[in-house]
């Protein structure tokens, strides 16, 4: 019997983190044959060339298309989705697969879907159904659910979701969150391991920050990491751990102002954690701060606090361990402080993930093996 040829498409480390316990289990299956496209900051120097990670886990890499511009203007991210789709077309014409797998909401992502789309390749969607108001994502995500055929979900409301957009029930599944598979599956590192990864040795209080770009704000990211770093100044004797951006509109001027917010502060950065250490290194912080889908879907799992700035996470479903602040130092300094109030952290004991316990990869393989892909490419409009 032929093996089911399945094409995973991954353009940046958070997203390769969440699949990769999907992308192994393809790859010991006797059923499936994975195909790796490696594509967007995965390559890029700027980046961390994360790639070189997924090659360290044991995969073979098939194919990489280089598509990031140097530009981060809304002009350059604009060019990068129209040479992916000219790359993922090239690919797609070489590898013939009989299923993308993909996941999320980033442009590259959507080139990869669009070129899939025009070559009648079924595709397979992982985590839609989300919302986040705050980035032009939340139209990317949409637009790459209605584009595939097959979707697993994270939560019960987007499951709904993806059906209110026109999706038949039958094709749409509830299997949970795939970053918690990772707190699982991983060795993580103890906290002397990880100071020497890291070459850094933690502080009484010490805070995980990423802040990414909010592509739909009128606010400047320029004006909004500002603010952040104008509340960490109000903060006595921490550790700042910064990850840095995505490779979104204006991330540039982001990376810039933290790296010289860093000649005077006790502050560590990092272009890339990579998924071991940055899951190792929620262990041994306060907190996780900043606009990352992180800080709501894995973070809760450790019992730890986040704080969660802007608009750029707004309607993703939440634990009691996320609090919500505007973007401007007064608000970001009281969720600091409420973050070490004595009752917050009391609250922290009885956290619950609302994104599951785990499990979620094996229930995606288990329907790739055994779900029907026959005529799945012409859909009917599903009416509520």
């Amino acid at each position: 019997m032929m093996k089911k040829k399945i094409c995973v498409v991954t353009g940046s480390r958070a997203e390769y983190g969440l699949l990769r316990w999907v992308m192994q289990g393809i790859k010991d299956s006797k059923k499936l044959d994975l195909k790796i496209v490696v594509t967007g900051m995965h390559l890029s120097p700027e980046f961390g060339l994360s790639y070189k990670e997924i090659e360290n886990d044991g995969f073979s890499i098939n194919h990489k298309i280089e598509m990031l511009m140097s530009s981060d203007t809304e002009s350059g991210i604009s060019k990068s989705i129209g040479i992916g789709l000219i790359g993922f077309a090239d690919v797609f014409k070489h590898i013939k697969p009989d299923m993308l797998l993909v996941l999320g909401d980033r442009f590259e992502i959507f080139s990869a879907v669009c070129a899939a789309l025009i070559h009648r390749i079924p595709t397979a969607h992982l985590h839609g159904g989300e919302t986040t108001e705050g980035a032009f994502d939340e139209s990317l995500r949409h637009s790459i659910t209605k584009m595939s055929h097959l979707h697993f979900v994270a939560a019960k409301e987007y499951r709904d979701r993806v059906i209110q957009l026109g999706e038949n029930p039958k094709n749409v599944f509830l299997v949970g969150g795939l970053g918690i598979d990772s707190i699982k599956k991983l060795n993580l590192y103890s906290r002397t391991q990880l100071e020497k990864k890291l070459n850094l040795k933690f502080k009484k209080k010490n805070f995980l920050i990423t802040y990414h770009p909010v592509t739909l704000d009128s606010q400047s990211s320029d004006n909004q990491i500002s603010e952040l770093l104008s509340a960490f100044d109000m903060v006595d004797d921490v550790n700042l751990i910064f990850t840095m951006p995505n490779a979104d509109t204006n991330n540039k001027i982001i990376v810039k102002t933290i790296k010289k917010y860093a000649k005077k502060k006790n502050v560590h950065i990092f272009d890339s954690l990579g998924q071991l250490q940055y899951l190792s290194c929620i262990q041994y912080v306060d907190g996780v701060i900043g606009n990352s889908s992180s800080g709501l879907t894995e973070v809760p799992t450790f019992k730890k606090g986040t704080i969660n700035i802007g608009d750029r996470q707004k309607g993703r479903i939440k634990a009691d361990s996320v609090i919500d602040c505007d973007c401007n130092f007064k608000s970001i300094y009281n969720a600091i402080k409420k973050l070490y109030s004595i009752s917050f952290q009391r609250s922290l004991k009885t956290v619950i993930n609302p994104y599951g316990n785990g499990g979620a990869s094996e229930k995606i393989l288990k329907i790739l093996h055994n779900h029907s892909i026959d005529n799945i490419l012409k859909k009917k409009f599903y009416n509520l």
